[in-house]
């Protein structure tokens, strides 16, 4: 995988899980009120899978925010120094 798409999966990953941990919420609960599989919830968050965009459509609302509001700032984390 090029770099710089591995650093925008980690990068989203990482948004995702911080947004999880706000509501309190194991990655077993977000996967139950998205209907995905923790396993998969866990790829994300790790950074090993890329998900779709109803994927991110689905996240958002499991986690009560809009899309907009799951990916703000993902490009000014991305440009950070690792």
């Amino acid at each position: 995988m090029e770099k710089s798409k591995a650093v925008i999966l980690r990068t989203l990953g990482l948004m995702i899980r911080e947004h999880r941990a706000a509501l309190g919420i194991s990655q077993e609960e977000l996967g139950l009120r998205c209907h995905l599989d923790r396993t998969y919830i866990s790829g994300l968050e790790r950074g090993v899978r890329n998900p779709s965009l109803t994927a991110l459509v689905t996240l958002a609302k499991g986690l009560n925010i809009t899309v907009s509001q799951l990916l703000e700032n993902l490009e000014i984390e991305i440009e950070k120094p690792e």
